[in-house]
C-alpha cells in the first residue's frame, strides 16, 4: 500500500483530473488514445515505483481526458506479469486508477482464437474468465483500503456493461462475438497441446493479461468490462507460426470496428454511475 499511496500522490500532484472510467489499451489498439481529448499524459517512467511497459508498442503513459464528455484515464500499454515484475506490480495501475476514482474498467487485449468460430479480426465479449494458470494479484496481505480477504468473484464482468456493449456493437452494426478468455503466462505461445486442454476447460480465447487486472479491480469495488481482438488463431488450430508481429498487424486492421465500439459504449456505460 506505500508504494500505491506514493504514486497516487505524485500523480495527483501532476493532475487533479478525476476520472470515472478507466480504459487498459491492449497490444496494438494504443491509438485508440488519439479519440481522447486530452487534459493531462503521465509517464509511467516518471512515477515513482511505477513498474515500467517494455513490450513494443505499448508507449506505457496515462492519458487523462474526456471521451465524449466522460472524464476517464486511459492506459497507453499496460504491465505483464512475464516481464518480470510481481502480482502485485501488474495490478498496480488498475488500482491506482480506482483510487483516483475510476469506478468502471474497461479491459482490451490482444488473444489467441481458441474456438473454431474465432477468426482474426473478431472482437470478443468477455462473459468469464479462467486465471488458474498465473498467481492470484490478492495473495499476500490484504489491502483493506481497497476490498475484503475473500472477494466473490463469481460474476466478474458486469452483465449491464456487458448489455451496454452489446446493444452498441448491435446499433453500429459491429459483429462481436462473446466467450471466456484464458490467461496464460507468458513470454512464449502456448504449445498446441496446451490449447487443446484450454479449449477442454472451456476457453475460448487466450491471451497474457487481463485476468488478473479484473481480479484487482472487482476486488477494490470496480466494475468490470472486457473485450478481446482476435488476432490470431491459437497454436495448432493454424499452420502459421505465431508472432507479435502478427498480433500487431490485426489489431491495427481491427482498430476502426474496435474504435467505433469504444467511442459508443463508453459514453452510455456512464449512465450506469447516474
Amino acid at each position: 500500500m506505500q508504494t500505491l499511496t506514493k504514486c497516487l500522490e505524485y500523480v495527483r500532484k501532476q493532475t487533479d483530473f478525476v476520472p470515472k472510467i478507466a480504459i487498459v489499451l491492449g497490444s496494438g489498439l494504443g491509438s485508440f488514445a488519439d479519440e481522447v481529448e486530452t487534459e493531462k499524459c503521465v509517464d509511467y517512467a516518471d512515477i515513482p515505483g511505477f513498474p515500467k511497459s517494455t513490450v513494443a508498442g505499448h508507449k506505457g503513459r496515462f492519458v487523462f481526458g474526456f471521451l465524449r464528455n466522460v472524464p476517464v484515464v486511459l492506459m497507453q500499454g499496460r504491465i505483464h506479469y512475464y516481464e518480470g515484475y510481481t502480482m502485485h506490480e501488474v495490478v498496480l495501475p488498475i488500482r491506482l486508477m480506482r483510487l483516483l476514482g475510476a469506478e468502471i474498467l474497461f479491459l482490451t487485449n490482444a488473444a489467441g482464437g481458441i474456438r473454431e468460430t474465432l477468426r482474426p479480426g473478431d472482437l470478443m465479449l468477455l462473459t468469464g474468465q479462467i486465471s488458474s494458470f498465473v498467481p492470484s494479484p490478492l495473495v499476500g496481505p490484504n489491502l483493506d483500503e481497497l476490498g475484503v480477504r475473500f472477494p466473490d468473484m463469481s460474476q466478474i464482468y458486469d452483465p449491464s456493461l456487458a448489455s451496454v456493449v452489446s446493444a452498441c456493437a448491435k446499433q453500429a452494426n459491429i459483429p462481436l462475438k462473446t466467450g471466456v478468455y484464458l490467461q496464460a503466462c507468458g513470454p512464449n505461445y502456448e504449445s498446441p497441446e496446451e490449447i487443446r486442454m484450454f479449449g477442454l476447460l472451456g476457453a475460448d480465447a487466450v491471451g497474457m493479461s487481463t485476468a488478473c487486472e479484473a481480479i484487482a479491480a472487482v476486488h477494490a469495488g470496480m466494475r468490470v468490462c472486457g473485450i478481446s481482438c482476435i488476432t490470431n488463431l491459437a497454436a495448432g488450430i493454424s499452420d502459421t507460426p505465431l508472432s507479435h508481429r502478427e498480433v500487431q498487424d490485426t489489431a491495427n486492421r481491427a482498430a476502426q470496428q474496435f474504435h467505433a465500439l469504444l467511442l459508443s459504449a463508453v459514453p452510455e456505460s456512464a449512465a450506469l454511475l447516474q
